[in-house]
């Protein structure tokens, strides 16, 4: 997987990295953390759209209502391309996925430097890294869409994502 990357003036670049096993198989080996492929979301629909959809859904045009909904986000977000390709180059984002190892934080504390990372897709903090390495090395982080991270540290980080 290749992942473009920005981040502040002063830190290094972080390496591609691959997400740490986090789960044991069944017959007890080692085996890779699966990266979700999607988030779960919850919408309000008016009972008149609902019914819309259903309608389309029982004629065949789509499978279901998810379906549906999947085709029409996909089709607001192609009519949209062009702006969100200017605003994307416009505040330096990484667009995809971003993992960010104890490694990668341990390196930039030695060479005391901070992160800035804006990422449009999913970011994962390893789940070695402390709450004290994030703070120490960690200026600024924007995601939109989804970030995974322990608990604490997101708690940590909290001041610092945007």
């Amino acid at each position: 997987m290749t992942s473009n990357r920005v981040t502040s003036a002063e830190a290094p670049p972080i390496p591609a990295a691959g997400l740490p096993p986090s789960r044991q198989a069944k017959e007890g080996g080692a085996r890779p953390a699966r990266t979700p492929d999607s988030e779960k979301i919850t919408i309000n629909l008016g009972h008149v759209d609902l019914g819309q959809v259903d309608l389309l859904v029982n004629e065949g045009f789509y499978g279901n209502r998810t379906d549906f909904i999947r085709t029409a986000i996909r089709n607001q977000l192609t009519q949209h391309s062009d702006v969100m390709k200017q605003v994307v180059a416009r505040k330096m984002f990484v667009f995809g996925m971003q993992h960010i190892s104890r490694h990668d934080l341990e390196q930039l504390e030695l060479a005391r430097q901070k992160l800035t990372l804006r990422v449009v897709g999913l970011t994962t903090i390893a789940s070695d890294v402390t709450p004290e390495l994030a703070l120490a090395t960690i200026d600024t982080l924007e995601v939109l869409g989804a970030l995974h991270a322990s608990a604490e540290v997101k708690r940590a980080l909290s001041g610092r994502l945007k």
